[in-house]
């Protein structure tokens, strides 16, 4: 019977070691299973996190375009505000050198055309001082971007497509056409054709 005992105990010995290695294995397993898990699951907040910075830094790079696009429809609206009220004070203008230039200095009684030529001179340093330039155009060659062509004169004198005279005076705002010059552009003279005419008409 001992031996029929010590048989049973090695057997059962065997098996504990068998239940042993398959608990380790088993666990072996499931730690490799856990591991896995653990990697896919870093992976995956690993790659939502480069999703998050990248929606982050779009974000931020859209706002600063908003922001530099406002700023820029600010800017618009204030000079087109300010080129009405500028177009104006330019006809103020117009008037008072047409006024100007019409009074004859031994008409008015003294100190009146000192006036006249006072306000001309501060009106001159408001539009100086808003960024208006008056863009100079007599004798230079016609620019249709700043020029506004009233006729054309023959003038031999001078190279065609030069500007003779100025209608009305020009200005730019900030580097931009405000208001085209008028002006008087001369053209080739026409060669003299009397002789034969004289001939096709006999």
């Amino acid at each position: 019977m001992s031996e029929q005992r010590q048989q049973e105990e090695s057997e059962m010995v065997e098996n504990s070691e068998d239940g042993c290695e398959l608990q380790e294995e088993q666990a072996a397993a499931s730690d490799g299973d856990e591991a896995a898990g653990v990697r896919e699951e870093l992976e995956e907040a690993l790659r939502e996190k480069g999703q998050f910075r990248t929606m982050a830094l779009r974000a931020q790079a859209d706002l600063t375009n908003f922001k530099r696009r406002a700023s820029e429809e600010q800017q618009e609206v204030r000079r087109t505000a300010n080129t009405g009220l500028l177009l104006k004070v330019l006809s103020v203008m117009d008037d008072l050198e047409r006024a100007l230039a019409l009074v004859p200095e031994d008409a008015v009684a003294e100190g009146w055309l000192d006036g006249l030529k006072l306000i001309k001179r501060n009106v001159e340093h408001l539009l100086d001082s808003e960024g208006v330039r008056r863009i100079d155009a007599d004798g230079k060659p016609f620019a249709p971007w700043e020029h506004e062509a009233v006729t054309y004169e023959e003038a031999a004198d001078c190279d065609a497509d030069t500007v003779v005279r100025i209608v009305r005076e020009g200005y730019t705002l900030q580097n931009r056409v405000l208001r085209a010059a008028q002006v008087v552009v001369s053209k080739a003279p026409v060669p003299d054709s009397g002789p034969e005419t004289d001939d096709q008409e006999a």
